[in-house]
């Protein structure tokens, strides 16, 4: 996934890192992403500010404040300051609110900080102002697997499929919420088979009691003419 601000490598250079798999009901899983080129990376960025149709009617004081905000953020996210990163792209997007990358690089760090909720709405209204923007579907996505919308995110992965259909972590992405889609299916599946069983058994409890207590009224019933019959024989007798 493209991603504009670089979190440094904890190994040794030229060691690549595992991908971490992003997993639902999880808030506090960070993802870690496979870093397009310097120059892939702000061409995009430069593609989204430019053809942003707000962007164009702004004041270039303030567009230039933003970017230095933007700037700022970018590189206290890259050093691990997640809150005052955001503190410096909730000033940019103040005065460029219409620019996607904010609103997406924002929705990246929330979910870095385990904050599922706010992350899918910054993600979500990063796919709005942006709805060709393949990586702002699958942070979409992934806010949404997070937040423990499965179903959701394999949507919105979907739709990243559909502007770049071979865009590999997407496919990853998706694969790992259909998973998490049919694992759910089955415990369901499974809760129905034992309340099904429970009641079975509960059921065949209640008719094996009913012959025994039929039984009993019927020897209950029967024990005054028993009684009675024993006395007579008793004045014959005498």
């Amino acid at each position: 996934m493209k991603i504009v601000w670089k979190k440094k490598p904890k190994e040794e250079s030229g060691k690549k890192r595992a991908r971490a798999q992003p997993l639902a009901l999880n808030p506090n899983l960070p993802f870690e992403r496979e870093e397009e080129s310097d120059s892939e990376s702000q061409n995009e960025k430069k593609r989204i500010n430019t053809e942003n149709p707000s962007s164009k009617n702004q004041n270039p004081d303030q567009i230039k404040t933003a970017e230095s905000f933007e700037s700022q953020g970018n590189q206290l996210a890259e050093d691990g300051k997640y809150s005052e990163a955001l503190q410096k792209w909730e000033a940019a997007i103040v005065l460029v609110p219409g620019r996607a990358i904010l609103h997406e690089q924002k929705a990246q760090v929330l979910l870095e900080m385990g904050d599922s909720w706010s992350a899918l709405k910054a993600a979500t209204r990063a796919s709005e102002l942006e709805p060709l923007w393949a990586e702002a579907w699958i942070t979409l996505g992934r806010a949404q697997l997070n937040y423990g919308e499965p179903d959701l995110a394999i949507k919105s992965f979907d739709k990243a499929l559909e502007i770049k259909p071979n865009h590999e972590e997407a496919l990853v992405d998706r694969e790992t919420a259909s998973h998490l889609v049919k694992r759910r299916k089955q415990l369901h599946s499974t809760d129905n088979i034992i309340n099904q069983t429970r009641y079975k058994v509960r059921d065949e409890a209640k008719c094996s009691d009913a012959p025994v207590l039929i039984e009993d009224e019927v020897e209950n019933s029967d024990a005054p003419a028993l009684h009675s019959e024993e006395n007579q024989r008793a004045n014959e007798s005498t």
